[in-house]
């Protein structure tokens, strides 16, 4: 299964970190603390967070990697709509 990563510098990290899993816990099996979450979107499908401080790390396994990606980034920006916010991702070995 392919899998990727992005670190995101925000100083809101948990809050995203929070928000998005909340959103998809109506559909999808999640765990979440306000530092870490999981998100088993099924069909081999997870997203990983960690929130500290400075920063957000994402990370995606999924079959459709950049679809997958990209529907995590949609997601999240919406709840950042008053940052930008850069997402860089990089495979995960």
């Amino acid at each position: 299964m392919a899998k990727s990563k992005a670190v995101v510098e925000t100083e809101h990290a948990s809050r995203y970190l929070q928000q998005l899993c909340k959103h998809w816990s109506h559909k999808f099996a999640v765990e979440f603390s306000p530092t870490e979450g999981r998100i088993d979107l099924g069909e081999g499908r997870v997203v990983d967070l960690r929130a500290n401080d400075a920063s957000l790390t994402v990370e995606v396994e999924a079959p459709e990697l950049p679809r997958m990606e990209q529907v995590v980034v949609d997601h999240i920006v919406r709840f950042a709509f008053r940052e930008d916010l850069v997402f860089d991702w990089k495979p995960v070995q």
